[in-house]
């Protein structure tokens, strides 16, 4: 790696120990290339005032303001022993009060004149409902200024306000930038010279001056792009080697054999697929007849349909001679496939049993609680390749489990597991087996270039024929009571007429997660706005004692025995249980199609996302699905437009881009990439989605033509620090 002695020097060399590890402890900048990395946030021009009035929904939060002094007056207490100076100053859009105690108060009284400016940095708080700043740092930006130099310094350009911290203002911030931007010369440019040059984007060096100390507005349009350029760039290039990398791989290609396995499953279908499960399951065909690895991630609706396209595809791999294993992230969610798949293959999931059918195979389940006979059934069962599919947990993964000829790995709900998990899978077969990634939670297309941007993407955005629509409503339980007391009138009605329902809390309360809240339930008796959760056990209680009596009650979460678990599911499933009230872990995969009601309790506690994937659990049948969002805060509150949002809409793809541009991108990245969220400082996911596609295109290309990268001594420099040893193993494991 080409060393850069400047930009990889530690800032306590240029800075001082003091400032350094500010630096270092509360905004991650350990050297001069991360420093000038650290890119402002917005700048304030000398003639333009900043605006004060978005303050009010910046509570508690640490703010730099540019702003002109109103008036300014001293006022005395305790019998004119205690001195308060309060400022108040306005930038034309609001007011804000700025208040100093005590001996502080004498600087600021001389330098804080009605008609100066100045830059205020500082906690903002509410004190009797005016917004205020108390003892803000500031630095004068007027002539009459005590400091000249810095003023004549901020007079004719755009100052840049950075993201700052309690013990270093954006100013001083702007003056460490100053102390390290000489360095930037050094700064080795990433991308190719034909590219920059055909793109029409300046060179590293002036985007990095250009950001930091812009002349005019149009520097600060030329360094952005360039920069998200470069983010985006680099990323993908560690995609694209990733992908060309896995193309390298030898696999066994698996062909369906002709009128075997999937052809009598097909024969037997009750019903005609989609023509989007008919596309994709092209799609993965085509690519587990190659004979290098597909890596395919399946993205479908809550009920598209996925189950049936992976089935097909574990099928296809069985009649190629080969084994599939399916990876799910719970017990009750492996039980749920298994069961499913069973049921949907009927006599062909009995291979070589009594009754079987000829053509069939074996369907085994592996889980961490099942008991050691069945258990060693099962991994004979897989060794001898008597089971031509195996669906498990993580049990799966363990050193004892041997293949026979592990084909395919289906991996469903990806998030939940990490990369280390999938590895240890595929490592399994003889060969790299094939890969499919399955997701329910719709992913915008931006997201999925970036975040599994190593797999080939197929999208399932059609629901089966027979699927009911699901009407959604929010429920405000504490503005309207009376709507809850309906909400459980409705419940029963369902009931009534054959059908079940989930409730669905946000903690189990089984003692254990209340110790975790156990501050809380002290507040809780002071302040009924901060109760812990409502939870599992407790709920249940009540609706068996109260609305729901007389209805067959049962509760499910993620602490149970699995046994226990197992049994209320069947219950369920059988009909036999008409209420189960359940945490998150109904969230995913599980399929009672008699469910017609969802009551989600405290709503407001889950994400946009994890809502749209509880709701999808009803109306998987004729009858139409009901899902109710029950929740205590206020009509005006942001929660409440959140669950707005998900009341208002089923398209999933449309949900998750309103769940990613209100948890930011950083989050949902961070979920799945380590790393990913502290390398995008410049690209914003959602709103670059051309920079991104187009730098997929250049970085699959570049990759093509030099896959070591050897003509592209800086490139290799960039993605070295980009993605750092982590991240580079991250993608290494893909």
């Amino acid at each position: 790696m080409e060393h850069v002695p400047a930009l990889d020097e530690d800032l306590k060399k240029t800075l001082g120990p003091a400032t350094a590890k500010v630096l270092a402890e509360q905004l991650g900048l350990h050297t001069a290339l991360d420093l000038l990395h650290h890119y402002p946030r917005r700048y304030a021009e000398r003639g333009e005032l900043t605006s004060l009035a978005e303050l009010a929904d910046q509570i508690d939060e640490h703010v730099t303001v540019v702003a002109q002094v109103a008036d300014a007056r001293v006022l005395t207490f305790n019998g004119g022993r205690g001195k308060r100076l309060e400022v108040t100053i306005t930038d034309g859009s609001g007011r804000l009060q700025l208040v100093f105690f005590g001996a502080g108060v004498h600087k600021p009284h001389k330098e804080l004149l009605p008609g100066s400016r100045a830059m205020f940095a500082g906690k903002v708080s509410r004190f009797n409902h005016k917004l205020q700043l108390a003892h803000p740092a500031y630095e004068p930006l007027g002539a009459d200024a005590s400091d000249r130099d810095a003023a004549t310094a901020f007079a004719n350009q755009l100052i840049p306000i950075y993201p700052a911290c309690a013990k270093l203002e954006s100013w001083k911030i702007a003056k460490c930038v100053d102390a390290v931007l000489p360095s930037a010369r050094e700064a080795v440019d990433p991308l190719p010279p034909a590219l920059r040059e055909g793109r029409g984007l300046v060179p590293l060096t002036e985007a990095l001056l250009k950001i930091h100390r812009p002349a005019t507005k149009a520097d600060i349009d030329d360094a952005r792009q360039r920069l998200k350029w470069d983010e985006a760039f680099v990323l993908q290039v560690a995609l694209a080697r990733r992908r060309h990398a896995d193309a390298q791989l030898p696999a066994v290609p698996r062909r369906p054999a002709p009128d075997g396995l999937l052809d009598a499953f097909d024969a037997e279908l009750p019903f005609t697929l989609t023509e989007g499960q008919q596309k994709v399951s092209k799609e993965i065909f085509d690519d587990l007849a190659t004979s290098h690895p597909m890596h395919r991630l399946l993205q479908g609706e809550v009920g598209s349909g996925k189950t049936m396209v992976a089935l097909r595809a574990m099928l296809a791999v069985v009649d190629s001679g080969g084994q599939a294993a399916m990876l799910a992230p719970t017990e009750v969610l492996a039980q749920q496939h298994h069961r499913s798949v069973v049921e949907m293959m009927g006599e062909l999931a009995e291979g070589g049993m009594l009754g079987g059918s000829d053509q069939g195979t074996k369907v085994v389940l592996l889980t961490g609680s099942m008991g050691m006979p069945a258990r060693r059934q099962a991994l004979l069962d897989l060794v001898t390749g008597e089971a031509g599919i195996v669906i498990g947990t993580h049990a799966l993964i363990e050193d004892k489990v041997q293949f026979h000829d592990l084909g395919l790995v289906v991996v469903d709900e990806q998030h939940r597991f990490g990369v280390e998990q999938r590895d240890a899978l595929r490592s399994k077969g003889k060969q790299p087996p094939h890969l499919l990634v399955m997701t329910a939670t719709p992913i915008p297309r931006t997201v999925a270039m970036t975040v599994f941007g190593d797999l080939e993407t197929s999208v399932l955005d059609q629901l089966p024929a027979g699927r009911s629509p699901i009407a959604t409503h929010v429920v405000p339980a504490k503005d309207k009571p009376h709507f809850l007391a309906r909400a459980w009138e409705r419940v029963r009605e369902e009931v009534e007429k054959g059908h079940q329902a989930y409730v669905v809390c946000p903690r189990i309360g089984d003692g254990e997660d209340d110790a975790k809240n156990g501050k809380k339930k002290t507040a809780a008796a002071d302040d009924p706005d901060k109760r812990p959760p409502l939870a599992v056990l407790e709920v249940a209680e009540q609706l068996a004692r109260g609305p729901l009596a007389g209805l067959s009650v049962e509760v499910l979460h993620g602490r149970m025995d699995p046994a226990d678990k197992d049994d209320v599911m069947r219950r369920f499933t059988a009909g036999e249980v008409k209420v189960l009230v359940a945490t998150t872990v109904i969230e995913v995969g599980v399929n009672v199609p008699n469910s017609t009601v969802m009551v989600i309790m405290d709503a407001d506690r889950f994400g946009v996302s994890q809502l749209h994937q509880l709701r999808g659990r009803v109306g998987r049948g004729s009858a139409p699905g009901l899902c109710l969002l029950v929740s205590e805060m206020h009509e005006a509150s942001p929660a409440r437009a959140r669950l707005a949002a998900v009341a208002a809409t089923l398209d999933g793809f449309e949900l998750s881009r309103i769940d990613l541009e209100q948890r930011r991108e950083g989050d949902v990245l961070g979920q799945a990439q380590s790393g990913v969220r502290s390398s995008l400082r410049m690209l914003a996911v959602i709103e670059d989605e051309e920079v991104i596609a187009q730098a997929r295109e250049e970085a699959t290309r570049v990759v093509a033509g030099d896959p070591a990268l050897e003509r592209l001594p800086g490139l290799r420099t960039a993605l070295d620090a980009l993605l750092g040893t982590e991240r580079e193993q991250y993608l290494e494991k893909g």
